[in-house]
């Protein structure tokens, strides 16, 4: 088995490195003056069963194409088997047209990946599940609920606590993590606008004096989590938590959610935390290099991933 890392999350991929106590392959991805992406690997990957760990989060494009080229250079070296691990899916919220003359690029994407030549794939909480359809070659999709449920369990008590989801299409998700710490349901009813904008409507489900947690897949400019925070504590909630899978942050996301009435953000790893993210006093960071290096060997070892979840 061999372990490759392009430059999104170098941390990540070291992190699941020393899970799996495996050494990173040595790898050369640099860029041309006019910022062409150039890969040399450097070791021989001749017949093995190979792993790239490459999230395509911002700059998105450059990053997927880092992620390309790394397949196709893994392909032509002789690679027996390619799997890309993409922590984080990017292009993932257009999994569908929500208009005419609209792309699915979640798709587009998927057809990139397979075609440069990956044999399968390993990702984590996708926005759609149905987007696993979208590949025609074996598709893992990893959860954060069990890591999330850990430290859940560890920090609160689950009598005092209620999971709500920000939005209808959520429900889904935190039910399943309701259900796992034992804490009933609640839902945020919210009307968006326009994107990156959303106002709350309605909160489904009795708040009063237990501590919220929140449960969602993306974070992005965090003004939906800000907003439920608030109609949350408006309905005499003592406290909100938040925990997201995917800390994308853009904009002037984490301010928003440093001046907020938030009491946490709990985010993974997925994504490499930037320095404001590092230095912000209510945002967290969990690791889910271990699960992904779990799921890697038992990728490696013809075992069972589905197995992690149960």
């Amino acid at each position: 088995m061999k372990l490759v890392a392009g430059n999104s999350n170098r941390p990540l991929a070291e992190a699941i490195a020393a899970y799996l106590n495996t050494p990173l392959t040595k790898c050369l991805v640099r860029r041309f003056a006019d910022m062409e992406v150039f890969v040399e690997v450097q070791d021989n990957v001749r017949g093995q069963d190979v792993f790239v760990v490459q999230s395509t989060s911002f700059p998105a494009n450059d990053n997927l194409m880092e992620l390309l080229i790394l397949v196709d250079a893994l392909k032509r070296a002789s690679a027996r088997r390619i799997t890309a691990v993409v922590p984080y899916y990017g292009y993932a919220r257009q999994d569908r047209k929500p208009g005419p003359r609209t792309p699915i690029s979640a798709k587009l994407v998927a057809n990139l990946i397979t075609r440069a030549g990956a044999d399968r794939v390993l990702t984590l909480d996708l926005h759609a599940g149905q987007i696993q359809g979208f590949f025609d070659i074996p598709t893992d999709n990893l959860f954060a609920a069990p890591v999330m449920v850990r430290d859940i369990k560890e920090r609160f008590d689950s009598n005092s606590l209620v999971v709500v989801s920000p939005d209808v299409g959520g429900v889904v998700r935190a039910r399943g993590l309701a259900k796992r710490i034992g804490a009933p349901l609640a839902i945020v009813d919210k009307r968006r606008d326009r994107p990156g904008e959303s106002e709350v409507m309605n909160i489904i489900g009795d708040v009063s004096g237990r501590s919220c947690i929140l449960v969602d897949d993306i974070v992005d400019s965090g003004g939906t989590l800000c907003n439920a925070a608030d109609a949350l504590l408006d309905k005499g909630a003592t406290a909100v938590h938040a925990y997201i899978t995917h800390g994308v942050l853009s904009g002037g996301a984490v301010a928003r959610i440093a001046g907020s009435r938030m009491s946490e953000l709990v985010i993974t790893d997925s994504i490499q935390a930037t320095e404001a993210v590092r230095l912000a006093h209510n945002i967290r960071v969990l690791s889910i290099a271990p699960l992904i290096g779990e799921a890697i060997g038992r990728t490696a070892g013809e075992e069972s991933v589905s197995s992690l979840f149960d």
